[in-house]
């Protein structure tokens, strides 16, 4: 029996995803600090950041800020549910999941910021709270990594869909109202 999908996913927010994945974690894991490749993968995050933030206006549906914006209200009935054990269904990210995305967005940005604090503006050089800072947003930033991937491969399992392969593919499995 096919599993109706749906499109879910647009190309831009994929692209945006895995591009901010690879950079982040080549970053991370496999350049040096002040190496032009280390700079270079920076530039292109935050180019994605700005990409995105545009496309959180004019994209598909479900990459529309207004569609998973955190409100105090969503975040609440999320919650709610959790702790009662009732599945929360929704096409898109879900309340949790969209504070943890503009989280993970914030924290790639102040490694943008303070890279180019460290590497462009002379009155920064040597200084060591930018350093500071930039070291503290990838480890953040690496710790909600390692809570975005458990909570989907979780929620992939507690509510019998494959979260991460709609990443992937851009589609999820259609659900019933």
């Amino acid at each position: 029996m096919n599993t109706p999908t749906l499109r879910l996913w647009d190309p831009v927010v994929r692209l945006f995803h895995w591009s901010l994945a690879g950079a982040f974690l080549a970053n991370y894991f496999f350049t040096e600090e002040g190496e032009n490749w280390h700079r270079w993968l920076g530039y292109y995050a935050v180019a994605w950041l700005a990409i995105r933030l545009v496309w959180g206006f004019v994209g598909s549906p479900a990459a529309r800020w207004a569609d998973f914006w955190p409100t105090r209200a969503r975040l609440a009935e999320h919650i709610r549910a959790l702790v009662s054990g009732r599945d929360y269904h929704r096409m898109g990210h879900s309340p949790l999941g969209g504070l943890v995305m503009i989280g993970m967005m914030l924290l790639m940005l102040g490694l943008g910021v303070t890279g180019f604090l460290m590497e462009e503006v002379d009155y920064f050089w040597g200084a060591d709270l930018p350093l500071e800072i930039h070291e503290f947003c990838a480890n953040a930033l690496m710790a909600l990594v390692g809570l975005h991937i458990a909570a989907a491969l979780f929620e992939s399992y507690r509510l019998k869909e494959n979260l991460p392969l709609s990443m992937v593919t851009g589609k999820r499995c259609k659900l019933d109202p």
